[in-house]
């Protein structure tokens, strides 16, 4: 069986996804930007998984230049593109975040078209399906946010801009590559890293009370384990070439007062820091973003919310990820 490529590997999704294959018997090859700053954190995090990492192999590749790519690809008949900038702060300029996503997807899906792979299953998002506005506020895998949208911020039209891109490579010139998308929600969950990312990070900011007003949003969770499972199902299932996949946990959209109650309610003593105060201005609307098809077609049964965010935050704590109570 030959090697399965997951870019991006030291991420929060990735390591996850790499756990998995790990646990499965496949051999993996992960790319990172530096194998000096990124190899030992990625091995101690798909431990912490309860991997045995002596079937990963660890190379360097960066999205914005094609040295290492036909390397890295070589002898990978499966390709997990997970890799995706995403800023701590919003770019000045948003062909900072632009560039690097369209770029970064269109040079791993050329390396692996030429290197014979079968299939790519590449994370996108929701942001390029639920950005643009509807009168109803429903939305499916048919839904695409339009990157003109006016003051739509620079992640989500890199998202979609990324998104299409992909898709147009495919029709144009994919040879005999699959495509396969998936569309989390945002995602939350364990962190197998110490690295934390712009989720992980919020409910730390939570839990340690720096988060003092929460926003008044409504917004989807995917929990990271499933996200992973999703990839894998996409993978395996001939008839998912082609089509996009909306990951979504089990249950509804969610604000960030009820994920700040959940935390509360659930984890008592240690959650007193979790702010409940929100900030000033009209409710918003709660969208309804849909499964189905991932559920009916790949068999994909996800985890409640309300057990997604409690995980997160209990392996913060059991990382030592949390500031000390005073």
């Amino acid at each position: 069986m030959s090697k399965v490529l997951v870019t991006g590997g030291s991420g929060y999704l990735a390591t996850q996804l790499i756990a998995a294959l790990l646990r499965e018997g496949r051999e993996v090859r992960a790319t990172v930007r530096s194998t000096a700053a990124r190899e030992a954190g990625l091995r101690a995090a798909v431990r912490r998984g309860g991997a045995d990492d002596a079937g990963l192999e660890v190379v360097a590749a960066d999205l914005m230049a094609d040295d290492g790519w036909p390397a890295a690809l070589a002898g990978c008949d499966e390709v997990h593109h997970v890799a995706s900038p995403i800023p701590a702060t919003r770019p000045e300029d948003p062909d900072e975040l632009i560039v690097p996503a369209r770029e970064g997807v269109l040079r791993v899906l050329r390396a692996a078209r030429d290197a014979g792979a079968r299939r790519t299953v590449l994370t996108s998002s929701f942001a390029a399906i639920g950005y643009t506005p509807k009168p109803d506020a429903d939305y499916t895998e048919d839904d695409w946010t339009d990157p003109d949208t006016p003051g739509l911020a620079p992640y989500p039209r890199s998202k979609a801009i990324a998104e299409r891109a992909a898709w147009d490579l495919m029709e144009r010139e994919g040879g005999g590559l699959e495509l396969v998308v998936v569309n989390p929600t945002f995602i939350l969950g364990p962190t197998l890293t110490t690295d934390l990312r712009m989720s992980a990070q919020l409910v730390k900011s939570m839990l340690d009370g720096t988060l003092s007003v929460l926003p008044r949003q409504y917004f989807g969770v995917a929990d990271v384990r499933d996200v992973a499972d999703l990839h894998l199902r996409a993978m395996a299932a001939p008839d998912a070439a082609g089509r996009r996949f909306l990951a979504l946990a089990d249950g509804p959209t969610m604000s960030f007062r009820d994920v700040a109650e959940t935390l509360r309610r659930r984890l008592g003593g240690w959650a007193a820091r979790v702010p409940t105060r929100e900030a000033p201005g009209e409710e918003p609307r709660r969208p309804v973003i849909h499964n189905d098809r991932a559920r009916k077609e790949l068999g994909w049964t996800p985890r409640p919310a309300e057990t997604t965010i409690v995980e997160a935050a209990e392996s913060l704590r059991d990382l030592g990820l949390l500031a000390p109570m005073a």
